[in-house]
């Protein structure tokens, strides 16, 4: 049977079209721009100083709209999993030095913690309860990272997803968990099914707890703020929401937008999470998507960064970063397996400061 010329151009552009197979549609409608707008969000000037060369912040001007969705059988890697660009001999882990020296030629400074959320109410925040608990894991695949090692940082922490079961989140705490990130969406229809039961169980074992979205880049960024709104409960204590924004070659969206399309998705969703839970978002992310679309970036944000075989300041120069993944083989007898360790970028009087007297959410919507 013939098939009429523009038929066949349809058809023909709608296979090589992005991400999926329901993706097609969405690759001959790049140009046209979306209803979603980011001007909701007031923002403050700038709280850190810019990097040299930085680019400002970009106001989002169009919202690429897909079609295509991650499905109910969408299949994700588990959060911080993936191998980075930088590599590493594998060491034996250092002694920590009892003198706390330089972290990797960035000092400690009010300044590298980004300034956290505006105090949203005029109630006095209440303090973080209960001591710390000191860095106790172990690592499979243990990095000698100097002077600049996180285990010369105070507070240590975890982020896990449904890949690490059931957690016994008392067990992590003593061994060293003082916050937890809690994987709760993906894209615009994925909840995890650990999510609540991590969400209550952390808080139950005093853990200040978190959560974040995988970010897909087949599906607008409004729907996946909307997304996970529906599912990660306001409240206060809570730590500022983050979005995780890395390329995931297990996805099965392989759309690679452009800068300026990731930047513009990135503003979008941001907004509508600012808005709604009064705290700014925390970006997560690996070096090569910050490589290919960060560097300079969201200044006025604070940076969660993936290093896990040199420091920060090697991988993400001039950056400053509020949290560093520094580890996606750690152990414990919390979890069976391996579990993602973190480091807060300050001491416990910072700490204390940032997570206990900053994170107060709005009145109202």
């Amino acid at each position: 049977m013939r098939i009429p010329g523009a038929i066949s151009f349809l058809i023909a552009s709608l296979c090589l079209a992005g991400c999926t197979s329901t993706a097609g549609i969405d690759a001959l409608d790049l140009q046209k721009p979306s209803s979603e707008t980011t001007s909701s969000v007031i923002r403050p000037p700038a709280p850190i100083a810019a990097a040299p060369a930085a680019r400002g912040n970009r106001a989002a001007r169009a919202e690429l709209a897909p079609m295509s969705g991650n499905g109910p059988g969408e299949k994700t890697r588990p959060f911080g999993l993936a191998e980075e660009e930088e590599t590493g001999v594998f060491a034996a882990p250092d002694v920590p030095d009892p003198q706390v020296p330089d972290v990797g030629g960035l000092p400690v400074e009010p300044a590298a913690l980004v300034s956290p959320p505006k105090l949203l109410t005029r109630a006095a925040p209440a303090m973080l309860a209960g001591p710390l608990t000191r860095y106790g894991f172990r690592d499979a695949k243990p990095i000698n990272f100097g002077k600049g090692s996180p285990r010369h940082l105070a507070v240590h922490g975890v982020d896990v997803s449904r890949w690490q079961g059931n957690v016994n989140w008392d067990k992590l705490r003593v061994q060293g968990a003082n916050f937890a990130y809690i994987k709760a969406t993906d894209g615009g229809d994925h909840l995890d099914p650990m999510f609540m039961k991590n969400w209550r169980n952390a808080d139950a074992a005093g853990l200040k707890r978190g959560a974040y979205h995988f970010f897909y880049w087949c599906r607008t960024a409004g729907e996946q703020a909307d997304w996970f709104i529906r599912n990660v409960p306001r409240v206060e204590g809570a730590l500022p929401p983050v979005i995780d924004v890395e390329w995931n070659g297990e996805s099965s969206c392989k759309r690679r937008p452009s800068r300026e399309k990731v930047l513009e998705k990135m503003q979008v969703f941001m907004d509508k999470l600012e808005r709604h839970y009064g705290q700014r978002p925390i970006i997560y992310t690996a070096p090569d998507f910050y490589r290919d679309n960060l560097r300079g970036e969201f200044l006025d944000y604070p940076f969660w960064v993936r290093a896990v075989a040199r420091h920060p300041s090697k991988v993400y120069p001039d950056r400053k970063w509020l949290f560093w993944q520094y580890s996606g083989s750690g152990l414990s007898h919390g979890v069976t397996g391996r579990i993602d360790l973190n480091v807060f970028h300050g001491d416990e009087r910072q700490w204390r400061n940032w997570a206990g007297g900053r994170q107060t959410v709005a009145d109202a919507d």
